[in-house]
């Protein structure tokens, strides 16, 4: 059997893809159960500076594996939901960023998996949606959460309730995704960012990345407040002493993540 999950890095940019197209990369507690320790292996290496989530085929997920899912108990529910929401703190967590690369379907669990990442870039053949009420249930790895907080709570609402599946360019007009490319271009046009990304200052994206995913839960004067105090410690490492000099010398930053 191969790999459901795999991952490859070079030069600081690490792409992990889903590997079931057979099942258009549908998720079962063995994919979550991989791709939580493709993070966390990606998080141990210490020379990620940015990672592109992808799947193969023509889904990136179309959802969960609904053969699989279908006798599961309350208890063993639970404990499925609690593992795609661990997968979805491990990506927030991380010190880097996620681009979604979404090549394909990305539905149910899929679009929820999306929406854990930092943003999202979709292929024009691209299709979003959280359909689970049409299952009898409803989001189980954050979608609700992550959704009203992409979208706007009645946004999220209208594609909760309906289970409605929608294009990439509809999920672009209402924010859901960050851009749309023709599916030839996906990965190229995510790369090109991860790798812009990875070029800046590792220990300022940690930074910001962590600022903003805290301050979403916080009032404005105490986010505000996260902000400066982030700002500040910053100013006691190498990689701002060589930005700035890098900055008056007119020369590219050589950063080193301390």
């Amino acid at each position: 059997m191969s790999q459901p999950v795999t991952f490859e890095v070079s030069d600081a940019v690490a792409t992990i893809t889903i590997r079931r197209p057979e099942k258009l990369n549908a998720l079962d507690p063995t994919v979550v159960r991989e791709l939580s320790a493709a993070v966390t292996a990606l998080v141990e290496r210490g020379d990620v500076r940015a990672a592109i989530l992808t799947g193969e085929g023509k889904a990136f997920v179309a959802g969960a594996d609904i053969t699989a899912m279908q006798a599961l108990s309350t208890a063993e529910a639970k404990r499925f939901a609690d593992a795609g929401h661990a997968l979805g703190a491990l990506i927030e967590s991380a010190p880097f960023p996620f681009i979604a690369a979404v090549n394909g379907f990305a539905l149910g669990g899929g679009c929820e998996l999306a929406l854990a990442c930092d943003f999202i870039y979709a292929s024009d053949k691209a299709k979003l949606g959280q359909p689970e009420v049409k299952l009898g249930v409803i989001p189980g790895f954050g979608g609700t959460q992550r959704l009203a907080r992409r979208v706007g709570v009645g946004r999220a609402r209208e594609l909760c309730y309906t289970g409605d599946i929608i294009t990439a360019e509809q999920a672009l007009a209402m924010g859901l995704v960050n851009a749309v490319f023709p599916a030839e271009e996906l990965m190229a046009k995510a790369h090109a960012t991860a790798k812009k990304i990875a070029e800046q200052g590792p220990l300022a994206i940690a930074s910001a990345k962590r600022v903003i995913l805290r301050g979403e839960g916080m009032s404005l004067a105490s986010a505000n407040e996260l902000e400066a105090q982030a700002f500040a410690q910053l100013f006691g490492t190498e990689d701002q002493r060589e930005g700035m000099k890098a900055f008056v010398e007119k020369r590219a930053p050589r950063f080193t993540g301390k």
